[in-house]
């Protein structure tokens, strides 16, 4: 066996498949350069640490379940919600992620709402942020099964150590008590050490009703709006102004 292929072959033994991929292009350029043997090895050494890192985030990506839209990269300025690029661009610097604050946002459907808290979703766990994102439903769900399944166990462990929980469509539709109270006390134990994006077309006043508690409803509000951001977005939808027709024109 010759030389570079039992390099390829210890890489995979020891699972270092960034060192093994950039193996080829690393000899061009140390060849081609004449580099030291230190930087040689500190590139091959580089190579693997951008490849773990790379697979990191594609992993912890997978593990926040962000809708397909979530890229705040392609955000359409056009389209008039009540959140400046200024406001906007100061979110994404995540500093209030930082100073464990929340983000709530306010408005009706089709605003934008779950495309903003997913995009900044997505700018922390790219960050190295412990970030997820989850509907209402779906939190609840987990709730109700953690004690029976292991995946709904492993991902309710999973958000009780997150740095950041997107709650998305939070009060949608009315919920039993018992998932009330579960809920409440999921937050309840970690909203001083975890921030949370919660994204809702109802006004607080409607919390109750659809909690059917009024106190239960005040005491949620209460540890989610301390330390928080309300921010008030406004227009028409989004998706009803861009919506496509099955038909072609006939001008």
């Amino acid at each position: 066996m010759e030389k570079k292929q039992l390099i390829q072959s210890y890489c995979r033994q020891f699972k270092m498949g960034g060192l093994g991929a950039g193996l080829d292009q690393i000899l061009i350029e140390a060849e081609s350069n004449s580099i030291s043997y230190l930087e040689y090895t500190l590139n091959l050494f580089k190579a693997e640490v951008v490849h773990r890192e790379a697979n990191d985030v594609q992993k912890r990506l997978k593990s926040a379940r962000l809708p397909h839209f979530h890229d705040l990269n392609t955000f359409d300025y056009s389209f008039e919600n009540g959140l400046s690029k200024t406001r906007l661009n100061q979110l994404r610097e995540l500093d209030w992620l930082d100073q464990i604050y929340n983000i709530v946002m306010m408005g009706p459907s089709g605003i934008g709402k779950s495309f903003l808290a997913a995009g900044l979703c997505a700018d922390a766990v790219n960050k190295g942020y412990r970030a997820y994102f989850r509907t209402m439903e779906e939190i609840i769900n987990m709730l109700k099964m953690k004690d029976y399944t292991a995946t709904a166990m492993a991902d309710y462990k999973r958000l009780n150590k997150a740095n950041l929980i997107v709650i998305d469509d939070i009060m949608l539709f009315p919920v039993e008590k018992l998932q009330a109270v579960a809920l409440f006390n999921f937050i309840n134990q970690i909203y001083e050490q975890t921030s949370f994006i919660v994204t809702t077309n109802k006004a607080p006043s409607e919390w109750a009703i659809m909690l059917n508690d009024e106190v239960l409803a005040t005491a949620l509000l209460d540890r989610l709006l301390y330390h928080s951001e309300v921010i008030n977005l406004t227009g028409k939808s989004y998706r009803l102004k861009n919506r496509k027709t099955i038909f072609v024109s006939e001008n």
